[in-house]
This record gives C-alpha cells, sequence and structure tokens, in this order.
C-alpha cells in the first residue's frame, strides 16, 4: 500500500506540474507557413499550457477548414471570397473575422544570372498570360521564357492573377508548384525561369524591381517600398477566425500583434503592421 501511495503522490505532482492543456490548430498559406511556425515556437516556449499545431496546403485550404471546422485560425495571403463568406454565414451564423498580421512585397523571382533587372505590371501580364515567350522581348536574352507558379488553391496564386494579371487565365506553359519554397528553388536552378511569391523566400534568386507602367519608375520590395505604397503589388497576409476570438486563441492573437509577435514578422522577412 506504501508503494502504491508513493506512485500516486508522484502521479499528482506530475499532473499538477503538468497542468491543462490547450490546442489551437492553424491551416492555410504556404506563403505564411514559416512565420507561422515561428510564431508558434515562440508562443511555446513562453506558454507551456498551450499546443499549437501548424499546418500549410494553401490559403484555399486553410479556409475549407475554417469553414468545416477543421482549424480553429486559418492564415491566408488573399482575402476571403464573398462566397467563402457566405458558406461561413450558413454553418455559423458569422462572417468570420478577419486579422491584418503583416505587410508582404509579392516579389517576382528571377535568376541571378538573368540580365533583366525590372518589369512593368503589363510585362508580367503578357508573360504569365502567354502572350510574351522569349527574354528578347522584355530586353533578355533570346531565349524562351519559363513560368513557375503556384497551385490553385494557394492565396498567392489567386492574388497574382486577380491584381497582376487582371483576372486573365494563367499560360498553359506555367508549371505549378507545390509552395513559394519549391518556386524559388526551381527559378535557382533555371536561368530562364520566373517565378512570384512572398517576400520572405528571396534567397539564392533575385528580386527584380516592379514599376505600374513604362513611365513609372520601378521598386524593389522593400519594407520602406511597401509600407510607402510605392512597391506595386504589395498585399496584407491575414488570419481568420470563424467569430470573435476568446479565451487562448484571443490571447495568442493579441501576442502576434504585440511588439513581440510583430518582431518576428521582421526576422522571417516580412513587414509589420504595427
Amino acid at each position: 500500500m506504501k508503494n502504491v501511495a508513493i506512485i500516486l503522490l508522484l502521479a499528482a505532482v506530475i499532473l499538477g506540474f503538468s497542468g491543462p492543456t490547450e490546442t489551437i490548430t492553424v491551416k492555410g498559406s504556404d506563403t505564411m507557413v514559416i512565420l507561422a511556425q515561428r510564431w508558434a515556437e515562440l508562443y511555446m516556449q513562453k506558454n507551456p499550457g498551450v499546443v499549437i499545431q501548424v499546418t500549410g496546403g494553401g490559403s484555399g485550404t486553410g479556409i475549407s477548414g475554417l469553414i468545416n471546422g477543421t482549424t480553429d485560425i486559418c492564415n491566408a495571403s488573399r482575402p476571403m471570397k464573398p462566397s467563402e463568406k457566405s458558406k461561413l454565414k450558413q454553418r455559423y451564423n458569422s462572417l468570420g473575422v478577419e486579422i491584418k498580421t503583416a505587410k508582404d512585397g509579392l516579389s517576382i523571382y528571377v535568376n541571378e544570372k538573368n540580365p533583366v533587372q525590372e518589369f512593368s505590371l503589363a510585362q508580367l501580364r503578357g508573360i504569365y498570360t502567354g502572350k510574351i515567350t522569349n527574354w528578347k522581348e522584355i530586353g533578355g536574352p533570346d531565349q524562351r521564357i519559363i513560368l513557375y507558379g503556384r497551385e490553385n488553391n494557394s492565396g498567392t496564386y489567386v492574388y497574382f492573377r486577380d491584381n497582376v494579371m487582371m483576372g486573365d487565365d494563367y499560360s498553359s506553359t506555367m508549371q505549378s508548384m507545390p509552395g513559394t519554397a519549391a518556386v524559388v528553388n526551381a527559378v535557382a536552378k533555371d536561368e530562364f525561369g520566373i517565378g512570384y511569391g512572398g517576400a520572405a523566400y528571396g534567397k539564392g534568386i533575385r528580386e527584380a524591381k516592379v514599376k505600374v507602367d513604362e513611365k513609372s519608375p520601378a521598386y524593389a520590395p522593400t519594407e520602406e517600398n511597401v509600407k510607402s505604397g510605392n512597391y506595386p503589388i504589395a498585399r496584407y497576409l491575414y488570419l481568420y477566425v470563424r467569430s470573435r476570438p476568446s479565451g487562448a486563441i484571443k490571447d495568442y492573437i493579441d501576442w502576434i500583434l504585440s511588439p513581440e509577435g510583430q518582431s518576428i514578422v521582421k526576422k522571417v522577412g516580412y513587414f509589420p503592421v504595427r
């Protein structure tokens, strides 16, 4: 009996130290997945009673998870569509809550050996719709342009289509990659490749400057140019929740928006909103 009592006492001590655990699930944007993982890691270090599970899959996957109840928080690199908000309202009687957590300069990636330094929005539209197919048409070498982009469940895919291509369809020659890191890796290995994605991923390639039109100056996707509005394809990165956050989820989101949480935004390579 004495041994049993000691075992029970040890169990009580262990349980007492561990305390109750809150689990928060986060799903969505591959653009944001590294940022979301860093947030989660630091927050769990400081709050051992909270477990945060982060997965990617694309903004569309995260929004679907929010609608069908398989995630608490959705990461999205684009705003929710009215049709998605309508589905959320039908199921939860709520249009959801949108939280802007960072800014990103949606970057145009080219190989470091590529002499082309800048693009106008019209040139990017021409390239990705397949109307411009050779680098020599925009001042580069006489070589075919190899297109890399994202899959259609990606918020970056949707944002680029809507805001750069003005809703036009992508060229059938574009190679769809499963994540931004894969786009960067492909362009880094392909001297005649071009890709797009978040500013935080621009390593091993060159981020080209972008201008509104031929008469405008071209700007790089730096913090200064993104915040001033000079870089023409800057965007917000969002969190979405089904309803007004409370409890552990509210505490976590408040921390993300705090100076400490926003400092992680900058360390990862995006730009803070506060």
